[in-house]
């Protein structure tokens, strides 16, 4: 199986699949992606997307993206949710190249914990639910997309060096996503030149103070987001191997 799936206009679409859980058990290939926006997809892509049998959408950009950007193509059977996580917008391109990056994008990701809790809630409850394969994504699949893919793949039982390691593969988009600005800011400089970065040490700074917090990424979905036993259960049940 591939965890990289190739598209034309999509640089970071990843399947979820193949991840040792607890008790022995797998994440199951095709059954959970994560990627950077499906409003991306050219018309070379949607025969591939379509193969993957997707019946469910997850967009966590705000309202205003959509707008300005589009969403995924509907098409017939396809649900579409648009749970925007992230309360207070800020501009990647102009972080102050004299922060320490990881953690200012740590304290970001911290703050979407704070803020999104209903978002995220009902994003893990349309998850555990869904009928087939299911994607959910942002604007480049990196910061909210990671945030999203970090703490189902904690309530699944992956371990956090896997889930850093998921996390940092969003590396390899790097040029591609920074390419994109670029082409969409014509004469603008890009001051932060961290931009599309994903190193492991962002999610594990984040990990750590939800840990240090709440006592565990488990402790902090069961008391923030609900996630009791019924709904672990029913999320492993749906992604998990036997």
């Amino acid at each position: 199986m591939r965890r990289h799936l190739a598209f034309e206009r999509l640089h970071n679409f990843r399947d979820l699949g193949g991840y040792c859980a607890d008790a022995g058990r797998t994440v199951r290939w095709g059954l959970l992606y994560r990627s950077d926006s499906l409003a991306k997809l050219a018309d070379g892509d949607r025969e591939r997307f379509e193969s993957l049998g997707v019946r469910t959408v997850i967009d966590l950009r705000y309202p205003w993206e959509i707008a300005a950007k589009g969403r995924v193509p509907q098409s017939d059977g396809l649900a579409y949710f648009n749970l925007s996580i992230e309360h207070r917008p800020y501009d990647q391109a102009e972080i102050d190249p004299d922060v320490d990056p990881w953690r200012f994008l740590a304290d970001r990701y911290a703050e979407v914990a704070l803020d999104g809790v209903a978002e995220l809630t009902q994003a893990l409850h349309v998850i555990a639910a869904a009928d087939g394969p299911l994607v959910f994504h942002c604007a480049s699949g990196k910061d909210r997309t990671g945030l999203l893919a970090a703490l189902v793949l904690a309530l699944l039982g992956v371990s956090e060096d896997k889930i850093a390691e998921d996390f940092a593969l969003t590396e390899l988009a790097t040029e591609r996503l920074i390419a994109d600005w670029r082409a969409a800011h014509p004469g603008r400089p890009l001051r932060w030149p961290g931009y599309g970065r994903a190193p492991a040490e962002i999610i594990r700074l984040f990990m750590a103070g939800l840990t240090a917090r709440h006592g565990s990424l488990r402790r902090y979905a069961a008391d923030h987001l609900g996630a009791d036993d019924e709904l672990i259960a029913q999320l492993r049940n749906r992604l998990l191997t036997v």
